[in-house]
């Protein structure tokens, strides 16, 4: 995923990388990572970027015998999936809300490789809970194979409001062509849309349904919605996606010997005949092997930055996460939709409840104390503490000013490949055209496909 840091974005305390072996420093204060992967002599990949896709391509290639460098310019792993010690709550948070879902074949597969394939959480059916904070309506959606049937026959099923008709649009989406948006395809104009279809989609692409791409939405449906209620079960990380995500990535690639340094940045890439030579970090260099391969696992603007004629999407969207410290832990609770309010989902672990707001770019403009005021009054409707005089709690704004880029039909047609003009040289990163939005299972399979070219490349 995308590394926080970009110029206005809300700073946030990264939590000590207590488990990464500690740096020998210099007088400058920098790492000596350096001299020590100059030791490394086998044939090695060289992964610039310790967020979910510079982990996932680690993994995949650190499992075969294949032998890994990463560095990582912040001082924690991670990237936007990441936990951290917030003082003002006196809690571990998230740094911001993601949801998986059952058909996250890649995701799953990530999480059993490193042996945290039990440390998330979910109800057992795939059922999505909703509530309407302007008129106090709640439903439930259940995703299940009889969904659009059943909403299509019997009023029982439907999301209230919506008509029959409204269920039909769902399959415009299979044959959504590459310039058609979700709103085209299935709004706005009617109920099913404004309190099912919309929310979803803002989440799932972090873009307005007016400009949204629905070919990414389609591709979500299909491996989701249309493979059954499996693949539709939302789960959440039991204790945090540091614990599920990365501490367990960070334990099973220094067992396995990888070499991981922080605080390392990489300034440029040296060129010659065709191929990156040098892997420049500012205050030293690498001069990489005629095998060496290089995983460029960063945030679009630095990539296009450091590789030259490099075209990248442009545009991006924000977000903002609000957190919550509760008077009591809240049982039983894992998410709800909300409809009409700011905030669009609410998630609640332990005595932690968390409402993300997507698509977000002129709320991060606004000042934190009033958007944790409006937030916490849909919260605090949403968890059933009414309107009455409900204190503020300890909480923590978090604004992602390029959270994703802008996932729409021109900016999707910006996607490069996992493969680049030199020839050992890789891209990953949840930007990169896997067909998949930018999340954490588009992040995931970006990396296990730079992995894929590389043992492909090598064998070759």
């Amino acid at each position: 995923g995308l590394p926080p840091g970009f110029p206005g974005d809300t700073p946030v305390p990264p939590r000590a990388p207590h488990r990464l072996r500690p740096p020998s420093c210099r007088g400058n204060g920098k790492s000596d990572h350096m001299g020590a992967i100059k030791m490394i002599k086998a044939t090695k990949t060289h992964i610039i970027g310790a967020g979910m896709s510079g982990l996932s391509a680690a993994v995949s290639l650190i499992k075969t015998g294949h032998g890994v460098v990463l560095h990582e310019s912040a001082g924690h792993a991670g990237g936007r999936c990441r936990s951290f010690q917030d003082d003002a709550m006196g809690c571990r948070i998230d740094n911001g809300n993601h949801l998986l879902l059952g058909g996250n074949r890649a995701a799953y597969a990530y999480l059993k490789d490193i042996g945290a394939e039990d440390s998330l959480t979910g109800p057992e059916r795939a059922e999505f809970h909703f509530l309407d904070l302007k008129t106090a309506e709640r439903w439930t959606v259940t995703l299940n194979a009889g969904f659009l049937p059943k909403a299509i026959f019997s009023k029982a099923g439907r999301v209230p409001g919506s008509r029959p008709i409204d269920y039909l649009r769902a399959f415009r989406l299979a044959w959504a062509g590459g310039e058609a948006t979700v709103a085209q395809c299935l709004g706005p104009d009617n109920a099913l849309f404004r309190r099912f279809w919309e929310p979803i989609a803002v989440a799932v692409l972090n873009t307005a349904a007016e400009e949204g791409a629905a070919s990414l939405l389609s591709t979500v449906m299909r491996e989701t919605l249309f493979r059954g209620e499996a693949a539709c079960r939302p789960l959440i990380a039991k204790q945090g996606l540091s614990e599920s995500f990365v501490d367990p990535a960070i334990r099973f690639l220094e067992g396995r010997g990888a070499d991981i340094g922080l605080n390392n940045r990489l300034r440029g890439l040296n060129i010659e005949d065709g191929r990156v030579a040098e892997l420049d970090f500012g205050d030293g260099s690498v001069a990489l092997d005629d095998g060496d391969t290089v995983v460029l696992a960063v945030p679009p603007p630095v990539a296009a930055g450091l590789v030259p004629g490099l075209r990248t999407p442009g545009e991006f969207r924000a977000i903002v996460n609000g957190h919550f410290r509760l008077e009591r832990k809240i049982e039983g609770f894992s998410f709800l939709g909300l409809n009409g309010g700011l905030g669009q989902w609410l998630f609640v672990r332990g005595d932690v409840a968390s409402v993300t707001v997507s698509a977000a770019d002129d709320l991060a403009e606004k000042d934190n104390a009033s958007i944790a005021g409006r937030l916490w009054a849909d919260v605090a409707l949403g968890l059933g503490l009414g309107l009455g005089d409900v204190p503020l709690p300890p909480h923590r704004i978090v604004k992602e000013k390029r959270a994703t880029f802008a996932q729409t039909p021109e900016q999707e047609k910006r996607r490069p490949g996992a493969r680049t003009g030199l020839k050992n040289l890789f891209l990953a990163g949840d930007w990169i055209a896997t067909g998949l939005p930018a999340t954490i299972e588009g992040s995931i399979r970006s990396g296990r496909t730079a992995a894929d070219m590389i043992l492909s490349f090598m064998s070759s």
